[in-house]
């Protein structure tokens, strides 16, 4: 599958009209036209060699054309002919052909001759070549009694055909009574001559009806030869009795049936001549026989046969080469060569030619007074002879004209007069043939005259050539001058070429070249011109061309041309396929810009074209549509080379669907054992089409095919020929053989029973053997059939057994079998593990050490130890609650193990059991435990109540886990500043028994911001944050505080009902909504406050990242003594869990129920939960409140 585009793009306006138009005009500016004084032109006649149907009336043209019109006359055999005398012929009307009436009674060999016509007028007679008539000729073969041919098997033979000698020459042809043509090849060949060649014959060339034909073509009749009767007889099979029948004349040769060496049959002799003329096809034939065939190879001495000319038919007996000429002579050689030897012979060919035109005559149009020549120049080989005539008549004897001159092949003419005017005949002739042409001398004085019609519109496509037509005839000639425009000046330079015949041509048109051009030509007698117009249009392009499509079968495709062209141009598109017309097939969809095919099919593959034509030029572009498909499936499926144990199979691949085969699949089919079902046998490679199968015993196979390419695989090929391989012994022993207990008293083998096909025979049994490992006991075994499992009864609990399982039929044992061990049923375990110990490690993990039990009373496979833990009560709370137990169990055998995600401050008991195949053991005595105290967890709520000027009101709830013995609460806050910015930390702490605060001596219309949390005597907990606003001050006096205040209860003097203080507020309440204006007109300016700081200073704790080491938030908090940050600092979180102080691998940890430990017991939790981040310190003094803020605040 690769990308195939083709675009061509032709302008109807360029090179191959452009050369027509040339030529025309060269012709037009040549002609007289016909209003004018002329002498006669033959326009029309015969051929020289005229083979005419004897059964037709025979018509002779001759058409000329003159001014005044000319008469005509014939000559037969060299004498007048007088038409008026016979009856039958007659002369068209206006013409000079002559036609002769033969269908009603006449003869056509009556009339066989030479004739030739004369076409004259008062300025001169023209002559037509002379016409030879012959009737054409189709005669019987003559009568004669053909022999039958005798001949030997091996000996060479020739068949004559001698067809008689017709007019044209017939076409020879070899056929039988079935008008079916003889085969022929590299041993049986037809000669040039016709007749029918055998380089050897063979017992199946004996035949009777070998029959040559000539066919005729000029009368449309076939001729038919006698029969020829050939017997080949081979000599092993002659007998006395044949032998004495038969003389040794009846046989065509004598020689026995042995190998020779090649002898030629044509040409005979070593050496022959060949003459041919220039220009026809030179053909040379070998035909050699021999035993074996020889075969033919030819060369030219001394060079090398012509490239591109040279041709080989006839299964290399003819050598054809074509266009021959002079440079063609030599000698040729043939050679005919076989394994015992070969012979040649040489051809001398010669290239004669008939004359042929070098520089042929022309008409000369002169003005009075003027000079002027006609040249006729020929050659060929010999040379030939020129001679002239002058009106018909030979220019020796005819009338002197003082104006001319003969000079061999050239006519020299000075100082014409009208009197000069004639028809001169220049004749080239040698042996091989002759040129005979008229060329006329016409003298006139006359003005110029274009031919070419007024205002003719020309209409080019940009960038190809224009060619404007200026025709014209004056004489003496005229000259031709072209302007552009109205007043434009004289055309000159590199832009233009000026021809001859007036024609202007522009070779690159571009659109400034449109306009009106003007052809001016002028002689001494006058002058004359010509208006034109010239447009040029933009080309037709393709923008979007069609693209390379492979599809498959059954779906649909597009293919897209969208064309630009000039406005002014209609353009048409039209699609092809394969360069011919779209099938007439409804799938086949045409939109404006695109063609659709549906459902495509196989023959919808091809060369897809649009082709976009407007009147000026046409444009195309191609793509090809690849239709793909899965393969069709293989066929004529052969086994060959059977043997017991493998056999060939091979195929013929089905067409892929152009998409090329990757591989073939080999199926096969068991008929005796799962007849329909097939199975997979082999896969090679899709160049291959055998592959060598190997077989097993016992089977009665058929194969099948499936051919796989990318698109996907074929259907399955026909199933082959069954073959049915013989039985044999089992060459395998079943799989997965185990020995496994199902009670504490059995042992139950087990095994993979063998498939149909690998029993290798009837009567499949399998010898079930055990005996108990390393006690000496001798095996113990008993044969089973259509069964997978054996249960040996009254064995001891868990020992080893050694077990093995052996196939065997009716033909004998499989190989001895692989042993394995087994193992007999499993109890549970009798004891408990002992010394059960518990370290504890931290307040959420403990460890656990016991001793493992003995082996010999785990009765079974020792699959690990099982902790079964639970919580007894928290110390911290009083009562109890609902006993859940935990489950970790510790594979394989390990005495000691991990117990995470402990509650800190709680009692526990655990004990250990040991685990095998059949269960649990029983448990070891309860282990009591106590886990330390640990950080409490977070207050379990935080609210701020009883907003004040400058006091807040705190209530909190204990934390739901204590963890411990709670020592105190701590408190820290600090205030919030306009520009979101946090101010310096003050730090309270609160006895343990305390659920509520209220903090005094704050500063008014502030945010402040609260970090809580408890401690116990290892530690402070996680912290709870939360935000608040003081009230805005009525009175407007009070300063603001600076240093950090103690929490303390505060009375206030209530002034609200005080003139002065209504009077401050509501001039503060003026000055406030003047500063709302301008901030507003600031902030919409551009002033943005710090998001990431807002957020930050606003942010939930509970979702902050941790510090690693104390669990502090890294933007508030120092690292090292929980100092405040500076403004502005930032400290990112790696949200790494610290290491513990436990050396223990995590490996100790045992397989959970709650999902936090992977299979083998892996701990994948975190020891201690998130802590909130630590409140940060910002500087040292606060800024005064802003309004904004304060508004803020009763939001």
């Amino acid at each position: 599958i690769h990308l195939k585009i083709m675009m061509t793009k032709k302008s109807i306006s360029a090179s191959r009209v452009s050369l027509i138009l040339f030529l025309c005009q060269m012709i037009t500016a040549l002609e007289v036209p016909l209003d004018l004084s002329q002498p006669p032109t033959i326009t029309q006649q015969s051929p020289k060699d005229y083979i005419v149907d004897p059964r037709e009336n025979i018509v002779i043209q001759c058409e000329a054309k003159g001014k005044p019109p000319p008469s005509f006359s014939w000559t037969r055999n060299g004498t007048h002919f007088d038409i008026d005398k016979d009856a039958r012929v007659t002369v068209k009307p206006n013409s000079g052909t002559l036609v002769i009436n033969i269908m009603n009674g006449g003869k056509t060999e009556a009339y066989e001759g030479v004739y030739q016509c004369t076409a004259r007028n008062e300025r001169g007679a023209a002559i037509s070549n002379n016409i030879v008539i012959r009737p054409s000729r189709s005669p019987l073969w003559t009568k004669e009694k053909v022999e039958p041919k005798h001949v030997r098997e091996g000996d060479p033979l020739v068949l004559h055909c001698s067809p008689p000698v017709g007019l044209p020459p017939p076409i020879i042809f070899w056929m039988d009574n079935s008008f079916q043509r003889l085969p022929q090849n590299e041993r049986v060949s037809q000669g040039l001559n016709g007749d029918l060649y055998f380089s050897n014959v063979k017992p199946e060339d004996t035949r009777e009806d070998y029959i040559c034909y000539a066919r005729f073509n000029h009368t449309q009749t076939i001729q038919q030869k006698q029969p020829i009767s050939v017997k080949v007889f081979s000599m092993d099979s002659l007998n006395e009795t044949i032998s004495a029948n038969l003389s040794d004349t009846d046989f065509y040769g004598a020689k026995p049936l042995t190998e020779r060496r090649p002898t030629l049959l044509t040409p005979v002799g070593s050496t022959s001549n060949k003459v041919e003329l220039r220009g026809n096809v030179l053909l040379l034939e070998c035909i050699a026989e021999g035993l074996p065939t020889p075969v033919i190879r030819w060369i030219k001495e001394g060079g090398e046969l012509p490239i591109n000319r040279t041709f080989f038919e006839n299964f290399k007996k003819t050598l054809k080469i074509i266009e021959v000429s002079e440079a063609d002579s030599g000698k040729y050689k043939c050679v005919a060569r076989n394994p015992l030897g070969s012979t040649h012979h040489t051809i001398t060919v010669t290239v004669k030619a008939a004359p042929y035109w070098i520089t042929a005559p022309r008409n000369l149009v002169l003005s009075p007074g003027e000079d002027g020549t006609l040249i006729c120049r020929a050659n060929g080989n010999p040379k030939p002879n020129i001679s002239w005539l002058t009106n018909g008549v030979p220019i020796a004897i005819a009338p002197e004209d003082p104006s001319r001159k003969v000079d061999g092949d050239t006519i020299i003419f000075s100082d014409v007069q009208e009197r000069s005017s004639a028809v001169y005949q220049c004749n080239a002739s040698n042996e091989y043939g002759y040129l005979l042409a008229n060329a006329f001398v016409n003298v006139l004085a006359e003005p110029p005259r274009i031919l070419t019609p007024a205002n003719k519109l020309y209409q080019v496509i940009a960038n190809n050539p224009a060619l404007l037509d200026c025709a014209f005839f004056g004489s003496p000639v005229p000259e031709i001058e072209w302007f552009k425009g109205v007043k434009g000046s004289i055309l000159r330079g590199d832009l233009y070429v000026f021809h001859d015949n007036g024609t202007l041509e522009i070779p690159v048109a571009q659109k400034d070249s449109t306009g009106t051009y003007t052809c001016v030509a002028r002689n001494k007698l006058g002058k004359v011109q010509n208006e034109v117009h010239l447009e040029v249009k933009d080309p037709t392009m393709i923008i979007k061309q069609p693209e390379y499509k492979i599809i498959q079968r059954g779906g649909q495709v597009s293919f897209e041309c969208t064309i630009k062209h000039d406005p002014t141009l209609i353009p048409t598109i039209m699609w092809l396929k394969d360069n011919g017309e779209l099938p007439d097939d409804e799938r086949f969809i045409i939109h404006k810009d695109s063609l659709a095919i549906m459902n495509v099919t196989d023959k919808d593959d091809g060369t897809y074209t649009c082709v976009a034509n407007t009147t000026l030029d046409s444009v195309s572009a191609s793509a090809v549509l690849t239709v793909v498909d899965r393969p069709n499936p293989p066929f004529d499926l052969e086994l060959t080379d059977q043997l017991e144990r493998s056999i060939q199979l091979s195929w013929i691949p089905g067409y892929d669907n152009n998409s090329p085969i990757t591989n073939f699949v080999i199926e096969y089919e068991d008929g005796m054992h799962e007849p329909g079902v097939w199975h997979y046998q082999a896969e090679v490679r899709g160049t291959q089409t055998t592959v060598q199968l190997k077989l097993s015993p016992y089977v009665n196979y058929s194969f099948r095919v499936i051919a796989v390419n990318e698109i996907g695989r074929s259907q399955p090929s026909e199933a082959s020929e069954q073959y049915l391989t013989k039985a044999a012994k089992p060459d395998e022993n079943p799989s997965g053989v185990q020995g496994i207990g199902s009670e504490p008293d059995n042992l139950v083998i087990i095994w993979e029973p063998l498939k149909g096909f690998q029993s290798n025979g009837p009567g499949l049994q399998y010898k079930v053997s055990w005996r108990q490992k390393d006690v000496g006991d001798e095996w113990t075994s008993v044969i089973v059939a259509n069964v997978s499992k054996y249960i040996v009864s009254g064995t001891p609990t868990f020992v080893p057994y050694e077990i093995k399982v052996q196939a065997l039929n009716d033909l004998g044992y499989a190989p001895e079998p692989a042993e394995v061990i087994g193992h007999s049923g499993e109890d549970l375990p009798m004891v408990a593990p002992g010394n059960v110990q518990v370290h504890i490690v931290n307040s959420t993990l403990a460890k656990v050490h016991w001793d493992p039990v003995p082996l010999k009373t785990v009765r079974g496979h020792l699959q690990g130890y099982r902790i079964y833990y639970w919580k007894v009560q928290s110390l911290s709370k009083r009562r109890r609650r609902h006993v859940e137990k935990k489950i970790l169990t510790f594979s394989g055998n390990k005495t000691h193990g991990m117990l995470p995600g402990l509650e800190p401050y709680s009692s526990y008991k655990l004990n250990v059991r040991v685990v095998n195949g059949k269960g649990e053991g029983p448990a070891s005595p309860d282990k009591l435990f106590k886990t330390p105290e640990g950080v409490p967890s977070a207050p379990s709520f935080l609210k701020i109540t009883n907003p004040t000027l400058d006091s807040l009101t705190l209530e909190w709830g204990p934390p739901t886990h204590p963890n411990g013995v709670l020592i105190a609460y701590t408190l820290k806050f600090q205030p919030i500043n306009s520009t979101h910015e946090l101010g310096p930390l003050v730090e309270i702490r609160i006895p343990a028994n305390e659920t509520s605060l209220i903090l005094s001596n704050l500063n008014y219309s502030t945010r402040y911001k609260f970090y809580f949390y408890a401690q116990t005597s290892v530690g402070a907990g996680s912290q709870i944050t939360e935000e608040a606003v003081t009230i805005m001050d009525e009175a407007g006096i009070l300063p603001p505080a600076v240093g950090a205040g103690k929490a303390m209860a505060s009375r206030q003097v209530d002034i609200a009902t005080q003139g002065w203080f209504i009077g401050l507020m509501c001039a503060v309440a003026l000055l406030i909504l003047i500063l709302l204006i301008v901030c507003f007109i600031r902030r919409n300016k551009g002033g943005k406050y710090p998001v990431k700081e807002k957020e930050d200073a606003h942010a939930d704790p509970e979702i902050q990242p941790m510090k690693e080491d104390d669990g502090t938030f890294g933007e508030y908090s120092d690292a090292e003594d929980h100092k405040p940050l500076k403004k502005g600092s930032r400290t990112p979180s790696d949200r790494t869990v610290k290491k513990e102080d436990s050396d223990d691998s995590l490996v100790d940890y045992g397989e959970g129920v709650n999902g936090q430990f992977n299979e083998d017991g892996s701990f994948i939790g975190q020891y201690s939960g998130k802590k909130e981040k630590e409140p940060a310190e910002g500087n040292e003094s606060s800024e005064a409140p802003s309004p904004v803020n304060a508004m803020n605040s009763f939001v």
